[in-house]
């Protein structure tokens, strides 16, 4: 006869009550680890596939997925100059928020050196790549942009031509690839009347010039759009990736892209950990506090559970010692109503999880060691909470059934 089968038999009630309260407390728990684990996913995964293996970035920046980085057009081409390199790709990449069929939408844009990269290395849920040049998006599922939809962002409709999943930004937002020369002129859109009136200050401006009176036709440039000035520099990239071609030394190229002054660059695996340490940090600080403090309030729930079951049977246990019951029974007994209590509540936990955790905005990655070490530490918790019951029990006297 086992006795904590028969002891939870006569209090089923509470008892899978309060196994479905541990099993929520270890959900939440076992969530926490896979939204970090979810977090570290999504803000590194654009730095994993688009494959590439140094990062060419503004002087003393982090890189474009960690700050706002620029450098020039042309070193696309100063690049694929130094020996070693088998190609180099533009990259831009900026969030922006536009509202569209009455909701606001947050996008992460980031532009495609076409022709040499139409997403061919995206993994696509429905579509196809880029075939054109302009006006064609690729977007990720999250954003709610079917395939087919249409979409105004500033004066330009890009149609839908390919959807993604998973492919979100560090912040959370959806990602949408369209080419480098519409990324940038996204980036680069004004209203109407923000553009006549930079206009007719220039316009104000050229009048004072000595040059102008001499040569009234460099009046008539005012007109015409800032990136088309002489005087104002081509729109610039976020960064610049360059490939090692095969066989090549990848430390001689490093050398050679350290000595350069004005920009700084970063390997894959060095772009990834500045961002991890960065934004990421103090959110794996945050999350793994709460976890801890969840873990601990689960502990000292089950540990009060089984100490209040242990004092409404203070009469039956010290029964149990009149006729002869050695402590060692009960002890077992209150052990294994802790380990029944901590699996069943794992067993909830998983079952929950995996029904509740899809419909987060976030994903939620729980992996086998994840799941491992939770039970560790769910055994960990029952066999902790178990001994406040038995140092209530130990501590029965048997005259205690005469009382």
């Amino acid at each position: 006869m086992n006795l904590a089968i028969k002891d939870i038999r006569h209090s089923l009630g509470r008892f899978a009550l309060t196994s479905v309260g541990v099993g929520m407390l270890l959900m939440v728990v076992m969530g926490m680890g896979g939204i970090y684990r979810g977090i570290i996913e999504d803000a590194t995964l654009l730095i994993d596939r688009v494959g590439t293996d140094f990062w060419i970035v503004q002087r003393g920046t982090r890189g474009p997925f960690a700050e706002v980085s620029r450098v020039p057009s042309n070193l696309v081409h100063r690049a694929m100059s130094v020996p070693g390199i088998a190609s180099s790709r533009e990259f831009v990449y900026h969030t922006i928020q536009r509202e569209h069929n009455g909701r606001l939408l947050r996008i992460a844009v980031m532009g495609l050196s076409w022709p040499m990269d139409k997403g061919e290395w995206l993994t696509l849920t429905a579509g196809r790549s880029l075939e054109r040049n302009h006006f064609e998006m690729i977007a990720d599922e999250s954003l709610g942009l079917p395939l087919g939809t249409v979409i105004q962002l500033g004066r330009e409709s890009y149609a839908v031509v390919g959807t993604t999943r998973h492919l979100i930004s560090a912040n959370g937002d959806g990602v949408a690839f369209v080419t480098v020369r519409d990324a940038l002129d996204i980036q680069a859109d004004a209203p109407g009347e923000s553009i006549r009136l930079e206009r007719a200050a220039r316009e104000a401006r050229g009048r004072e010039f000595e040059l102008v009176l001499q040569q009234p036709g460099l009046l008539s440039n005012a007109e015409r759009p800032s990136m088309e000035l002489p005087a104002v520099a081509r729109p610039q990239l976020s960064a610049v990736m360059v490939s090692i071609a095969h066989g090549a030394d990848p430390d001689t190229v490093a050398e050679v892209l350290g000595g350069w002054q004005d920009v700084s660059f970063f390997s894959k695996q060095g772009q990834r950990e500045l961002l991890l340490k960065g934004s990421v940090e103090k959110v794996r600080r945050q999350i793994g506090l709460f976890r801890a403090l969840l873990t601990t309030i689960a502990a000292i729930i089950m540990a009060l559970i089984l100490y209040t079951m242990t004092l409404d049977k203070i009469h039956s246990l010290a029964i149990l010692k009149l006729i002869g019951a050695s402590n060692t029974l009960i002890l077992a007994m209150i052990l294994q109503q802790a380990l029944l209590l901590g699996g069943i509540g794992f067993g909830i936990a998983i079952a929950l999880g995996d029904r509740i955790f899809p419909l987060f905005p976030r994903r939620v990655i729980i992996t086998a060691n994840d799941l491992g070490g939770l039970a560790l530490i769910v055994l960990g918790i029952s066999i902790a909470s178990s001994l406040l019951g038995i140092w209530k029990a130990v501590r029965i006297p048997p005259g205690e059934a005469l009382a």
